[in-house]
């Protein structure tokens, strides 16, 4: 046998391979290998893994050179030229240079014969706006945006443009008044342009004729011209020969009304038929806004005037509710005001309704989310088409009746929402939150942002100012608002004292208020004695208030006890009782083990009810402690609300209160926000609250409103309020405050955010300053009076006569302004010196001082009598004057109260000496002299006084009287040249520096006044008069201007020192444009400065998903904790971050002049549930989280809930900014925080 040549051991030997033989999982060894192949396939079966990138070769040649069809054998040419078409393309360079073709500018328009209807032509119409778009346009006339925009809007588009705001900006008046000037607008202005000779005739028989409100002669003050004013009869005549143009008037008003008139030949014909339609107002009466319905009188052409309503009730709608839907069906706005159970609801499903019938759309808005819940339910049951959209949950967005929170309506007005364009209604629901020191200002700015076209329907409890807040509504929508407010309960209330704390005591109920509102103190002092009864003779002698208020958890339970027994006797539930603290509505809750208020067939409905309900959880969370607690108190007819409770539960026990299964209900105040769960008997556990910062009594806003949910319409007479009395009776002066005081005032929470300013600087046509004029904080700034006063001052100032100002009188306005100053220096010191205690001292009986007024000039009094009013101090004192000048009927010519300024003889009488007595202002004594003089003030004044009588007019004068007369006179004569008078510094001691400052200030004054020419004027007296009424019109015509204008916004400054911080991060540059972090600032609600700087800073990329959620729930959790979490070490780098970010912006806010310390800043990040948030990130059961930590579970659900709206936030505005890593980061934590208990759906959505 030969002798075989082996290679080298290498890779390929013993070429062994593993063969799988079909399914069956048995495997053959292969020896031979394919010649050719390395190894044989691993399997016979022809599935593996698809082969992922062709060889493109193979494939090439076997589409081209293989494919017999490509290569016919009888035609090669064609084949070849066929081949060519597929490999050589034509290159098209203009594909690249692609843009949309532009909007055709025109359309086709159909003419038909008007009788029979038939088609005769087409005619091109000319399109207008045809290049609006949501980027560039406020306008309604602008194309909708893609239909994925149509409902939150994108933070791109511009918002549409708010109504009332249409005005002319100051800019665009004043070049048109410039341009005035050189035009003779007298004569054909409109029909011959200027500079041509001769015009067109575009007479219209039945224009109509816009009557300047104010002559323009006047405003070009060209006195020459006045001459050619003609009587208003012959410019009668004029008109009717030749169409009088429209004049403008002249004026620097944004809100003039009277502009819209004269510039409707620019607007487009829809606005001047509105115009026209508008009754014409005379623009001299003041126009009121606001209009209070009269619901006193019944309304009995209701079904007359509407004889089809778009709803029909049950029961027969209420006057205030008709007079209000009297007014929707006019597409009017209107404020009702209304108590709690009144059924203000009513107007709102009146307006649903209607925009259902008129297929329009209605938005329903209210401050808090639970309150959107259960709403939406409500009008799902009636109306069927609603759509509900909060932070967390949008259903059936299409609806044509969404309701929503107010946050979300902002930011659909702010982002061009095409929801818009379809509004009818906005119905502002619990209005009064606009108090609310946080989210108040959300209120104002969606009432500001407003289009024309919405109406608005506004429910408030009562408030006392209802009207003067419709009245800024009116103003700053241009439209009336109606206000309908009732004060009268459909149950009224009787409110109870209760003493009783055990068997015996238990019937001890004292009537305080009877239904008719009648206080009744014997009710009052009947609880004071029978508390007093217990108390122990010790206790006694110290009067009935007792020192310590709070009582022991043992005495708490035998008040509860027995009042529960009592009230469940008398049949007086379901029974609601508020407490102000929520571990103290927990522990009554359960102190109450032994009580047992439901029979047997209740308690199978609440359990089959609770079951249903927590049926819906996942196994583990149906055990929670909460649930297993509120399961046995609920069976027993009693459970708890309050904001630390599970959403879910409390939906359940809202559910069960509503069926009147629950009893008795321990609830803290929010249980009073919102929905009408009326019950029968409403019970105080006490009338003070923590509000935050400290105890306080309960506002008679906040006590009505708790009270208000006593007594069921329909079901109850009267309903029933008890206060508790545990420790000792509350102070009657309270207690009649909290029930007869009146109910809150609305006030203005306004305040600048930046995501405000940001999301008003992208659009250049809306001004933030336009916003905080239209705000409530600035209602009292009423523009258009001020502009009517400004248009009037401006055309009296033309038509006084001119000032002599040559020669002698060439000094007269600086003379005019020293005077002046001397004035209000010396107003300022008097001042000074009336409020401090020498000057007081100074100014006492027998005082002699310089009196200067109508009546006198220089003349010496003596002070008689000092009033005790320190606001308007009044002094009575004896003057010498002329005979027969005693009753001082005065010269009463302006001027000569400024001659003593500069003339400092005292007054002597020419003829006999005589004498008045006066009651003096600070203003007329101009001097206090160093001397006194002895006199007897009571015989003075009397003897005067009895001379003042018809019959004693002859006597002679008594004694003391003409003794003191004779010392002034003596003085007088003895001093002609004036006497010394004391010095505030000097004399009586002022040393602050404005009287210093001050003194030494007059004292130049008083100098420099020797120098002046113009007093030595034989005309100076006349002359003066003329220079006081000039300069006091232009001084009020300066101040109504200054009142106008911007600068006397109260947050201006405010706003300043805002845009500068914005400006030195980089949010806007330095002409105000928004850049790229202030886009992504829009996209955020909340803190949107530090996490705009998280963004940019990269803090939250290299964290995991679960970590960042961790981080950012600091924004939202603000309570304080006493357990002290755990947290990896990534995660307190990144506190440490955010907290250093956070420091630095507040440094730059506190540089750039905002109040808010750093430290306050600072303060508001809580990372009390950081732990929390990331181990329920990470998968850990709720169970095991609420061990975690003491904040109860329903702040931490909630808490979770609004993080996820966080986290959406921040993956929108890093898709802005191009981060898809962040974008997808934020996904995945939104997603591991979005399941079980947390996001379980409200059982009112389903």
């Amino acid at each position: 046998m030969d002798r075989i040549n082996v290679a080298p051991l290498g890779p390929m030997d013993l070429p062994l391979s593993l063969l799988e033989m079909g399914c069956s999982g048995r495997f053959e060894l292969i020896t031979h290998p394919v010649p050719g192949q390395p190894l044989p396939p691993q399997t016979t079966l022809p599935h593996g893994l698809p082969p992922t990138s062709l060889n493109l070769e193979t494939e090439v040649e076997k589409q081209f050179l293989r494919d017999p069809s490509w290569l016919p054998v009888h035609d090669t040419d064609f084949a070849f030229q066929k081949f060519l078409k597929v490999t050589q393309r034509n290159v098209q360079v203009d594909s690249l240079l692609n843009c949309t073709p532009s909007p055709l500018h025109s359309g086709l328009s159909v003419i038909r014969d008007p009788t029979t209807g038939m088609l005769q032509d087409f005619t091109e119409v000319l399109l207008e706006n045809t290049g609006l778009s949501a980027k560039n346009s406020l306008s309604l006339q602008r194309q909708p945006g893609p239909p994925s925009e149509s409902l939150r809007g994108s933070n791109t588009n511009f918002p549409f443009r708010p109504g009332g705001m249409e005005e002319l900006t100051l800019d665009q008046i004043k070049k048109k008044s410039d341009l005035e000037e050189e035009i003779d607008f007298e004569n054909d202005f409109l029909k011959v342009p200027p500079g041509l000779k001769a015009g067109m005739d575009f007479t219209e028989k039945d224009a109509k004729i816009a009557k300047a409100e104010v002559n323009l002669m006047s405003l070009l003050s060209g006195l020459e011209d006045i001459a050619d004013l003609q009587p208003e009869a012959e410019e009668k005549e004029g008109s009717q020969k030749k169409e009088e143009a429209p004049k403008l008037p002249r004026t620097n008003s944004l809100e003039d009304l009277g502009i819209k008139d004269a510039v409707s030949s620019s607007t487009p014909p829809e606005t001047r038929k509105e115009e026209k339609s508008k009754p014409s107002e005379n623009p001299e009466e003041k126009k009121k806004w606001a209009i209070p319905v009269d619901i006193t009188s019944p309304c009995n052409d209701f079904y007359k005037r509407i004889p089809n309503p778009a709803f029909k009730w049950p029961f027969e709608p209420d006057v205030f509710q008709k007079q209000a839907i009297l007014r929707l069906e006019a597409h009017e706005s209107v404020f009702v005001a209304a108590h709690t159970s009144a059924g203000k609801t009513v107007v709102a499903e009146y307006a649903i309704a209607l925009s259902q019938k008129h297929m329009t759309r209605t938005v329903y808005t209210s401050p808090i989310k639970a309150l959107s819940n259960q709403k939406f339910r409500d009008f799902k049951n009636t109306f069927g088409d609603v759509g509900l959209l909060t932070g967390d949950v949008q259903l059936s967005p299409e609806s044509s009746c969404l309701v929503m929170t107010t946050e979300i309506l902002r930011s659909m007005l702010y982002n061009g929402s095409e929801v818009i364009r379809d509004l009818e209604w906005v119905i502002f629901d619990e209005v009064h939150y606009i108090n609310d020191a946080e989210r108040g200002v959300v209120w104002e700015e969606v009432l500001i942002m407003l289009p024309d076209h919405v109406s608005i329907v506004l429910l408030s409890a009562t408030t006392p100012n209802a009207l003067e807040f419709s009245e800024w509504i009116g103003r700053i929508k241009k439209r009336h608002i109606y206000v309908i407010s009732t004060m009268k309960r459909p149950v009224p209330l009787e409110h109870y004292l209760y003493t009783g704390n055990s068997t015996k005591t238990q019937k001890e109920m004292f009537l305080l208020m009877d239904a008719t509102g009648n206080f009744l103190t014997k009710g009052y002092y009947a609880a004071i004695d029978a508390k007093k009864e217990r108390t122990s003779k010790h206790a006694q002698s110290f009067g009935t208030k007792q020192t310590n208020q709070n009582t022991s958890a043992s005495q708490d339970r035998a008040v509860w006890l027995t009042l529960l027994h009592f009230l469940s006797k008398r049949q007086q539930t379901p029974v609601v009782a508020f407490t102000f603290s929520r571990t103290r509505c927990d522990e009554n809750a359960r102190s109450l083990d032994s009580m047992d208020l439901t029979t047997s067939i209740e308690k199978a409905e609440i359990h089959s009810f609770f079951q249903k309900s927590v049926g819906r959880l996942r196994g583990g969370d149906r055990q929670l402690p909460q649930i297993v607690i509120m399961r046995d108190l609920l069976k027993r007819g009693i459970a708890v609300h309050h904001s630390g409770i599970l959403p879910i539960l409390k939906e359940v026990v809202e559910m069960l209160f509503s069926r009147g299964l629950v009893k008795v209900l321990f609830a803290t105040e929010t249980f009073a926000m919102g929905v009408n769960m009326p019950a029968r008997t409403v019970v105080f556990d006490s009338i003070r609250k923590h509000d935050g910062t400290g105890f306080r009594n309960l506002l008679p806003g906040e006590y009505i409103q708790m009270a208000g949910r006593a007594g069921r319409r329909g079901l109850d007479a009267t309903g029933t309020v008890i206060i508790l009395c545990k420790a000792g009776v509350h102070e009657m002066a309270d207690l009649h405050v909290m029930m007869l005081g009146k109910p809150t005032v609305l006030q203005s929470q306004f305040r600048l955010t930046y995501t405000m300013i940001l999301n008003l600087l992208r659009v250049e046509a809306l001004r933030v300053t336009d916003m905080m004029r239209r705000s409530f904080s600035e209602s009292h700034r009423n523009t258009q009076e001020h502009e009517k006063t400004i248009t009037q001052l401006k055309k009296a100032l033309s038509s006084l006569p001119p000032l002599d100002t040559d020669g002698q009188l060439s000094d007269l306005l600086p003379y005019y302004h020293t005077v002046t100053e001397l004035r209000t220096t010396t107003d300022a010191l008097q001042q000074a010196v009336l409020e401090s205690v020498n000057g007081l001292k100074a100014l006492s009986v027998g005082r002699v001082v310089v009196v200067n007024n109508k009546q006198h000039l220089n003349a010496l009094g003596v002070i008689l009598q000092v009033s005790s009013d320190a606001v308007n101090r009044t002094f009575t004192a004896l003057i010498i004057c002329e005979k027969g000048n005693e009753e001082g009927e005065g010269k009463g010519n302006e001027s000569v109260g400024f001659l003593h300024l500069y003339n400092k003889a005292l007054f002597i009488p020419e003829g006999s000496c005589s004498h008045t007595v006066q009651k003096l202002n600070l203003q007329d004594i101009t001097a206090i002299t160093v001397k006194t003089l002895k006199v007897i003030p009571e015989r003075i004044i009397d003897n005067y006084n009895k001379r003042q009588q018809p019959r004693f007019k002859l006597d002679p004068p008594g004694q003391a009287i003409s003794t003191a007369t004779q010392e002034l006179l003596r003085l007088a004569e003895a001093n002609p040249d004036g006497m010394a008078s004391l010095d505030p510094v000097n004399d009586l001691q002022l040393k602050s520096i404005d009287v210093v400052e001050g003194s030494m200030r007059l004292r130049v004054l008083h100098d420099s006044l020797q120098t002046f020419t113009c007093t030595h004027s034989p005309t100076f007296a006349e002359q003066f008069a003329r220079v006081k009424e000039r300069m006091s019109v232009q001084e009020e015509l300066d101040r109504l201007l200054f009142l106008v204008s911007d600068q006397s916004l109260t947050l201006l400054l405010e706003y300043h020192q805002r845009i500068k911080v914005l400006q030195s991060l980089q949010y806007i540059d330095s002409g105000g444009a928004v850049q790229l972090k202030g886009r992504v600032a829009c996209q955020i609600s909340s803190h949107e400065l530090l996490l705009t700087e998280l963004l940019f800073e990269n803090v939250l990329s290299p964290l995991a998903p679960e970590e960042s959620a961790a981080l950012l729930s600091c924004l939202i959790f603000s309570q304080n904790t006493q357990v002290e979490p755990h947290i990896t070490n990534t995660l307190q780098e990144g506190i440490d971050r955010v907290l250093s970010v956070a420091k630095r912006i507040g440094e730059l806010q506190r540089e750039c002049g905002i109040p808010q310390t750093t430290e306050e800043f600072v303060g508001q990040l809580k990372f009390g549930l950081t732990e929390v948030v990331y181990c329920w990130a990470r998968g850990m059961p709720f169970a095991e989280i609420a061990q975690l930590t003491d904040v109860q579970e329903g702040t931490v659900v909630r808490c979770i809930q609004r993080l996820d709206e966080v986290l959406k936030e921040v993956r929108q505005a890093a898709r802005i900014v191009g981060d898809s890593v962040l974008g997808s980061k934020m996904e995945k934590a939104s997603l591991a925080i979005r399941r079980d208990i947390v996001f379980t759906a409200s059982l009112y959505t389903h």
